[in-house]
């Protein structure tokens, strides 16, 4: 039995891609489906919210806005989160755009060398967040029916990521260096359109395997359901949280769908997934941060963290202000 046990362990992921093609082939009319959804999301959610903002990163980089913010907001960014001034740059870009801006920024700091890597790690850790545009626009009216819902998830998410920040602030020996950079810009008129025309292919490169990912746990997530697979899970609760904790939009849209009278439950979990992220958007800052020698760990441990946080936050919220009772509208307006 150990014998065979270990050759599973060495071969686990070409088993895995084995049962995959054969998914691929049993259920080739719901797949094309669900690339099709998954492309529909793309293109009409992920790349119009994200490509201008992986463009105007990229552009402000060559500024003199990096330079100002390391120099204005160290004595800020430094006593609470252990990071040099500059680290405010990926938190607020991370925060207005969302997944996976923020890990992209901190790793091209890492890769221009303008942070240490126990800097970049602690940055991993909190900055790469949901947007306002999914969790207010996706989540909140078009998934719960109600905008109130996803402005409370996206409070409780932010006050999650600060609480990540203060508590990485501890994450390996300090290594840090206090970098003054310079205010000069290095962006010119005669080099503006080199410069945009690298940023433009530098974010169409990110923007395609974000896009590749998403498509493929669609296909994933549409396998699990053709193949009856979470039948075996008897709890519809858990049902969906495994489903969020492979790709976060396919879980949150079923967890929102749960009928019950009061949403509590539905929002709380939705505030976890959020905050986690799920294995799809793991692996898309793993496909960045590849391209340096940041590590992958504290970016996993501090989205757990994240998730737990964000969810515990919500339901204090949802216990102090009784306002915040939220009834299923779905439910309601079926009846």
């Amino acid at each position: 039995m150990e014998i065979i046990y270990l050759r599973i362990k060495e071969n686990i992921f070409t088993i895995l891609f084995i049962i995959f093609t054969f998914g691929l082939l049993f259920y080739s009319n719901s797949n094309i489906e669900a690339v099709r959804k998954g492309l529909n999301l793309f293109f009409n959610g992920v790349f119009p919210s994200l490509f201008p903002f992986f463009i105007a990163s990229d552009l402000l980089s060559h500024t003199s806005l990096i330079p100002l913010m390391s120099n204005k907001l160290n004595k800020l960014m430094r006593p609470l989160f252990n990071v040099p001034g500059i680290g405010a740059f990926p938190f607020i870009m991370g925060l207005i755009s969302g997944y996976p801006t923020g890990a992209k920024i901190v790793t091209d700091f890492r890769k221009q060398n303008l942070i240490s890597r126990e800097e970049g790690e602690r940055l991993l850790a909190f900055t790469n967040n949901s947007g306002p545009m999914f969790i207010i626009g996706t989540v909140g009216t078009y998934f719960f029916l109600n905008k109130s819902i996803g402005i409370l998830l996206l409070i409780t998410h932010i006050l999650g990521t600060i609480t990540v920040g203060l508590v990485f602030r501890f994450w390996k020996k300090n290594k840090n260096r206090n970098i003054i950079l310079e205010n000069p810009t290095t962006i010119e008129f005669s080099n503006l359109g080199e410069l945009l025309g690298n940023s433009i292919k530098n974010s169409l490169i990110t923007i395609s395997i974000i896009g590749g990912f998403i498509i493929i746990f669609s296909v994933i997530v549409s396998i699990l359901f053709q193949s009856k697979l979470l039948s075996i899970i008897p709890n519809t609760w858990l049902q969906g949280i495994i489903i969020g904790l492979i790709e976060l939009t396919n879980g949150i849209q079923f967890i929102s769908s749960i009928i019950q009278r009061s949403l509590t439950l539905n929002i709380i979990i939705s505030s976890f997934l959020i905050g986690f992220g799920g294995l799809s958007v793991l692996l898309q800052v793993f496909s960045i941060t590849t391209q340096s020698d940041l590590s992958i760990k504290s970016y996993f441990w501090g989205k757990l963290l994240h998730g737990i946080i964000s969810s515990i936050y919500t339901y204090i919220f949802l216990l102090l202000f009784p306002i915040l009772n939220f009834r299923n509208i779905k439910r309601q307006s079926k009846n």
